[in-house]
């Protein structure tokens, strides 16, 4: 796996939460991890195929998700994780992935992606592989884990 095939989606996900959130992001350290279900965490899956095929993960604690989505619903603070929270942190998981496939296409390389997809704790459709990883580090929110699975 190449460090570089994170980068679009990094990119795209400091200029997505930049412009829906209204935060700056801040970058953690690059690293390989196991995917794992963790307890009061939210999936964003989202599937690829093209040049290459896999999957990107963005996985956040579920009140870090909230805090997400109540700063894309201008402040209207949500208090659980209901049918339109998960609509809107799946439009976000969407929109960076999305803006990555783009940044992608400009780079020769053609990547399809499928529409996202949520997965909480206690459904283990998420298969434990070892991924790319890179945090990014939101004031005052919390934190999203970027994880890249391609082959």
């Amino acid at each position: 796996m190449k460090a570089e095939m994170i980068n679009p989606f990094l990119e795209s996900a400091r200029s997505v939460i930049e412009q829906v959130v209204q935060v700056c992001p801040s970058t953690g350290n690059l690293g390989i991890k196991d995917v794992v279900p963790a307890q009061d965490h939210i999936w964003i899956q989202i599937d690829m195929s093209g040049h290459f095929s896999g999957m990107v993960v963005f996985g956040l604690q579920e009140n870090v998700a909230l805090r997400i989505v109540s700063a894309m619903m201008g402040g209207f603070v949500l208090t659980e994780m209901d049918e339109m929270g998960q609509s809107a942190i799946s439009e976000l998981g969407n929109m960076i992935s999305g803006n990555a496939s783009t940044i992608l296409s400009n780079q020769g390389i053609i990547v399809d992606i499928t529409p996202p997809r949520i997965i909480k704790t206690g459904q283990n459709d998420l298969p434990t592989r070892k991924a790319l990883c890179i945090p990014l580090l939101m004031e005052g929110i919390g934190e999203l884990d970027i994880q890249v699975m391609v082959s």
